[in-house]
């Protein structure tokens, strides 16, 4: 019981970390803006479950493929790189706002639905997922990383409609980064002692 809420707390605070100043935030604003905000949470979260799902089945893949040792080195490094993406910021491009506006399916959540799924492929929430997957069993990284995601996102919408650009969200970035920096340094420090032990 200890490492599935180890694993789900890891997930949870490292994918809400992640998802500040990433671009599906831009765009769950973005779509909050012309759907209710419950549509627009329960698409994101259906959207989040199902990228989610295929990032945990590659991390178990990789889990099982890779010695423990350097999946830990990997998975420091590959925070590290996260803290400098983050700091980097990510941006919605005109581009991505014109394909936003542009999906038309029937319903709202089928829109919300779509939209954030081919948002969120490749993103750098889906590759922490797999990292942080890598580290822990997958189903409470699944639940954890869904959690929050959602939660991020719940309260950019939130936070977004109340205080529109007056954001800071240079700080936010900075914030996210040195927490991925630290959480990194202390995953390199592990790998290595695993390696040298």
């Amino acid at each position: 019981m200890t490492a599935f809420l180890a694993g789900l707390g890891f997930s949870a605070v490292a994918i809400f970390i992640a998802e500040m100043g990433d671009k599906t935030q831009l765009v769950a604003m973005s779509l909050a803006t012309r759907y209710r905000a419950l549509t627009v949470l329960l698409g994101i979260t259906a959207a989040t479950l199902v990228v989610h799902a295929g990032s945990v089945l590659l991390a178990e893949v990789l889990g099982a493929a890779i010695p423990t040792d350097w999946l830990t080195l990997v998975a420091g490094a590959a925070f590290l790189f996260f803290g400098l993406w983050t700091l980097r910021g990510d941006e919605m491009t005109e581009n991505d706002e014109r394909r936003a506006a542009s999906r038309r399916i029937r319903s709202a959540f089928m829109t919300v639905f779509v939209v954030f799924l081919v948002a969120e492929l490749g993103d750098k929430t889906m590759l922490a997922t797999i990292t942080v997957g890598t580290q822990h069993h997958w189903l409470p990284v699944w639940i954890g990383s869904t959690l929050g995601m959602v939660a991020a996102d719940a309260i950019a919408i939130a936070l977004g409609a109340a205080l529109g650009k007056k954001l800071p969200e240079r700080a936010i970035r900075i914030g996210a980064a040195v927490l991925f920096f630290g959480a990194g340094a202390v995953m390199l420090g592990q790998g290595a002692w695993m390696l040298l032990a």
